[in-house]
């Protein structure tokens, strides 16, 4: 089944069975979904829905870190639970060990050999990776990688 039927689906199941938060946070999914279908023009593909879930869990996590520097406990709780959410719907990310190895093999087929090579290795790494690391993560490693060289 795609992506964004099941989530559909989920959100039917979150509204018989009452779970507000399940229910609300789908919905703003659901509307990142048709709000992109509309800009590309075409329904989405499960890897179009992945970047729509990529890019909502990203954001909260952009929010969890200003409303910790606010002080603002209650909102962080709030955006804690949405992204636990959306981040059931992703593919697990890579561990270290997994991310690492990944990375050296990029540096070495792209002959990378300093820091100054850094955005060399990126975007291939990144395409490599396809949303199973977040991009602060993989760019603060291959950093260190380059530094290390």
């Amino acid at each position: 089944m795609p992506l964004v039927e099941n989530i559909r689906g989920e959100l039917t199941a979150a509204l018989r069975s009452g779970d507000t938060k399940r229910r609300d946070t789908l919905r703003l999914v659901i509307a990142g979904f048709d709000n992109e279908r509309i800009r590309l023009g075409h329904p989405l593909a499960d890897d179009e829905a992945l970047a729509v879930l990529r890019r909502e869990a990203k954001q909260r996590r952009e929010s969890i870190e200003e409303f910790q520097k606010g002080g603002r406990a209650d909102l962080v709780a709030v955006e804690q639970g949405e992204l636990e959410i959306i981040s059931s719907y992703l593919p697990a990310e890579l561990s270290d060990d997994e991310l690492q190895r990944a990375a050296r093999e990029v540096i070495a087929t792209m002959g990378a050999s300093g820091p100054g090579d850094i955005g060399k290795v990126m975007g291939p790494l990144m395409q490599h990776l396809a949303g199973r690391a977040d991009g602060r993560r993989v760019n603060a490693l291959v950093r260190e990688l380059l530094a290390a060289g």
